[in-house]
């Protein structure tokens, strides 16, 4: 019995940005075309590819080369080649389609058995020496010996990328051979290229004028743009051919494009495109199709990233995919708001009150997806604390920082040095992530004063103008006016909001500090005020020296301390949100408990009082000396 195997499961190569350049690696040039695994006995040869469908029957005459090989199990990859000896994916479809596949090429770079005998622990210069060896005896020249190339890994992309190549394969010379993808096998690509899903096309019943495309994230097939070139009219009408029996009356896309001439199909057929880059909205740019891939699963078709990107980069094209599902999440149905299935969605998480009805768990996703436009700015990239009240706000209440798991929307885990604390902390950069929050009961977020992605650099002082209960909002009026007038004279201008309770924070935007000037100004400023006026506020946080005065809280101006977010809900009665606010409209009769989820869809669309509060930003040292 022969232990020649029928097939074993390929070795793959992990996507790089940078190839390999030390001494232990070699180099051979990446291929356009069909990965397949060539089995020969006895005078017998059969085709499979990287799934293990059998594909003799599509490359008659590789395989009649084939056939005249000795016994063996071979890898390589099928190619159409151009005039100047470049592969060419779209030619290789053409040559299929048409059964015109006597001037295709079978590269061959691997040899996994020579016979009997088992070549796969063998070092990967062994195998290629078989290899060559085997194919010496071949005739004719579609079955090509692949070499490799010892120079750096990057002067060898360079020369390919100069070449019009697909890119190269780097390979650890001592390696064995791996089903799989291991860490022995790298590729490294000239052009950006990705496998895609076919979800549409734009055109008519008998006209293809673009494919609309996706990819799989986090269990959601995901639009990611639309490919307009690439193809002939054959291949156009041959791709044509095969999605109309795929049509479909909906989009299976989260979030589907809006367009008059859209017909969708059943997300099944795989094509390979390549294209200039991804937008910040995680559409494909300029993208060029360049055939379907039938030996790859749509299911398992999702973005790819190298494995040696930057964790900036890696975490930028999750949240590209994530502001791509984001586009229209809603529409897919009922309890799904930007891509994020609402679980219990009539869940009451603010009971029925004198302000208004009960706000279910589906209208707090629906509000942070509106919010998130004006709420972003404030607490996107910085560390933030999280109220979680996932029985309603009369239920249990929970505290939390540190990174969360379990959503159905990237979140970020913000590592702090100096900060204490070995957990990260929790951050979020997407309007599905803060639907994501509300989905896991979230009522309020509070994120730290800080600068986007720098969180040991404040960026804003806040003066929190607490009342006692006994205190007019009148008076806290007057207080804001008071602070407003104060810190305009330091050379600042200042911003006021409401907090979804009883009392204003004012705020300033700073630069040039750090967290101890922060407080350290922001505690000067409110002594100064105490000293001044001490029958009407007070820096003790002592709740019998606040009796009838307003405590002014320095206190949120220190590294992991917070306060809450502009647009943010409260876990309070009657679901109020805490909103900025002009200077104009901080005066008698300001009444803060109005705005709260319920009425805040005309806020929302009015002109962010908060807009310009990042570049009025200035440098905090002369204050600091001045009040001091």
């Amino acid at each position: 019995m022969s232990r020649l195997p029928d097939f074993v499961a390929p070795q793959l190569a992990k996507l790089v940005a940078n190839p390999p350049s030390t001494d232990a690696w070699v180099h051979e040039v990446k291929f356009d075309g069909y990965r397949l695994q060539m089995r020969i006995e006895k005078g017998r040869a059969r085709l499979r590819t990287r799934k293990g469908l059998d594909w003799t029957e599509k490359f008659p005459e590789i395989v009649a080369d084939g056939s005249k090989l000795a016994d063996c199990l071979i890898d390589g990859e099928i190619c159409a080649l151009t005039a100047n000896g470049s592969a060419d994916f779209g030619a290789l479809q053409l040559a299929l389609s048409e059964r015109k596949t006597g001037d295709l090429v079978f590269f061959l770079f691997d040899c996994l058995f020579a016979g009997d005998r088992d070549l796969r622990k063998l070092p990967l210069t062994a195998r290629k020496d078989a290899l060559d060896k085997l194919l010496k005896r071949a005739k004719g020249k579609r079955l090509r010996y692949v070499p490799h190339f010892t120079e750096k890994g990057d002067a060898m992309l360079e020369a390919a990328c100069k070449m019009d190549m697909e890119g190269i394969i780097s390979k650890k010379a001592d390696a064995p051979y791996v089903s799989g993808r291991a860490d022995y096998w790298t590729k490294s690509k000239c052009r950006g290229g990705q496998e895609v899903v076919i979800g549409g096309w734009r055109g008519d019943a008998d006209t293809m004028r673009s494919l609309m495309v996706g990819t799989h994230q986090s269990g959601k097939f995901v639009y990611m743009g639309r490919v307009g070139t690439g193809y002939t009219a054959t291949v156009a009408a041959d791709l044509l051919r095969k999605l109309k029996p795929l049509r479909r009356k909906t989009a299976a896309f989260v979030n589907p494009p809006r367009a008059p001439d859209l017909n969708w199909v059943e997300p099944r057929l795989v094509a390979e495109i390549e294209y200039e880059n991804v937008t910040s909205d995680g559409i494909f740019r300029q993208a060029a199709f360049k055939g379907l891939r039938a030996d790859k699963s749509a299911a398992a078709v999702v973005p790819e990233v190298p494995v040696d990107a930057p964790a900036k980069e890696k975490k930028a094209m999750a949240k590209k995919v994530a502001k791509a599902a984001a586009k229209g999440g809603k529409r897919a149905g009922g309890d799904v708001v930007l891509g994020v299935k609402i679980s219990h969605p009539d869940k009451e998480m603010w009971p029925k009150s004198k302000s208004g009805p009960a706000v279910t768990k589906l209208d707090l996703a629906h509000y942070m997806e509106a919010a998130a436009p004006k709420m972003l700015p404030h607490v996107a990239n910085r560390p933030i604390s999280i109220v979680r009240t996932p029985d309603g706000i009369k239920g249990e209440t929970f505290y939390q920082r540190h990174a969360l798991k379990g959503t159905q929307a990237p979140v970020l885990a913000i590592k702090v040095p100096g900060a204490g604390e070995e957990e990260p902390f929790l951050g979020l950069d997407t309007a599905a992530a803060l639907v994501a929050l509300a989905q896991q009961g979230v009522t309020e977020i509070h994120p730290w004063g800080s600068k986007p992605g720098k969180p040991n650099e404040p960026e804003r002082v806040i003066f929190d103008l607490d009342p006692a209960p006994e205190v007019p909002f009148a008076r806290v009026i007057e207080g804001a006016l008071e602070l407003r007038k104060r810190l305009t004279k330091f050379g600042f201008t200042p911003f006021v909001k409401t907090t979804g309770g009883k009392g204003l924070h004012v705020v300033i935007a700073i630069k040039d500090a750090d967290w101890k000037e922060a407080k350290a100004f922001a505690k000067a400023v409110a002594m100064q005020l105490e000293k001044e006026l001490p029958e009407r506020y007070t820096t003790t946080i002592a709740k019998k020296a606040r009796t009838g005065k307003i405590f002014v809280d320095y206190l949120r101006n220190d590294r992991t301390s917070t306060g809450v977010a502009p647009w943010s809900p409260r876990a309070r009665d009657g679901a109020p949100i805490a909103v900025p606010i002009t200077w104009s409209q901080v005066k008698r009769g300001l009444d803060p408990s109005k705005w709260t989820i319920r009425t805040a869809a005309p806020l929302l669309k009015k002109a962010d009082p908060w807009a310009t509060l990042a570049k009025s930003a200035k440098a905090l040292g002369p204050a600091l000396k001045t009040v001091s």
